[in-house]
């Protein structure tokens, strides 16, 4: 060992932590070092000097130190929360004018271009409408303000949001219906995305950021490994077995 190990053990001796071998080996080396000698009384007069001075009260530098410090960097978990609240903040926007639509399509009759003549009961189909309206507003309304994922939403509004986008453009094509009431499902589709973007588990504020993680599981079956054999277990005789009859017949 060099005196720099030597010293740490002498350090150690100073604050009561060197074991037995460890001062000996000390004292052997001392004998033989003279510099070893002389910061180990310079360490002694430092350390009793340290135990016996009584610290004099001085300015608190608390704040200063702490206005010091740099400015810690957004972490993923800050960006992930503001790109949520953002997404729920549209998305409440967009339920509240979604409702709107239904509430003012409800205290009107159908309008030219969706009055189907021959359809029985075209006023109804129009409240059907109107309902369906309502109904996805409050929907996007009530996953604005919750913090859950939306993901038992995403299925029933794929299929509404897919049938709907089908039927327009057949629609459009065949001149059934108005481009400007093609205009107002923008809400709809703009609400749906967003919906779609909230079920992510990775735009949750509490999850651990995506970088750097697989999917997989990381549990892993050797299928190749060799079953060890199973252990010979002595049982022993219990009274009513083969044994114990047989002793009680001999």
């Amino acid at each position: 060992m060099g005196c720099e190990q030597w010293r740490e053990v002498l350090s150690a001796q100073l604050d009561g932590e060197a074991t037995g071998a460890e001062q000996a080996g000390a004292d052997a080396h001392l004998d033989e070092c003279a510099g070893c000698r002389t910061w180990l009384d310079q360490a002694a007069a430092i350390t009793r000097r340290a135990r016996l001075t009584v610290a004099a009260p001085g300015p608190d530098l608390a704040d200063t130190i702490l206005a010091a410090l740099p400015a810690p960097a957004p972490s993923h978990h800050d960006f992930r929360k503001r790109v949520v609240l953002t997404l729920r903040g549209l998305l409440g926007l967009l339920g509240a004018l979604q409702l709107v639509l239904g509430l003012a399509q409800v205290g009107r009759g159908p309008a030219g271009g969706h009055d189907h003549a021959g359809v029985l009961g075209v006023g109804h189909l129009w409240h059907e409408s109107a309902a369906w309206n309502v109904a996805v507003g409050a929907g996007f309304l009530f996953v604005a303000a919750r913090r859950t994922r939306p993901a038992g939403l995403v299925p029933m509004l794929t299929a509404f949001v897919g049938t709907l986008v089908l039927l327009s453009v057949n629609d459009l094509l065949t001149g059934r219906v108005d481009t400007a009431r093609l205009v107002s499902h923008g809400f709809l589709l703009a609400g749906y995305a967003i919906v779609v973007a909230l079920s992510r588990p990775r735009l949750r504020p509490g999850a651990p950021p995506a970088h750097g993680r697989s999917d997989r599981s990381g549990w892993r079956l050797n299928a190749d490994e060799a079953a060890e054999p199973a252990q010979l277990r002595l049982v022993p005789p219990y009274p009513g077995s083969a044994r114990v009859r047989g002793r009680r017949a001999a």
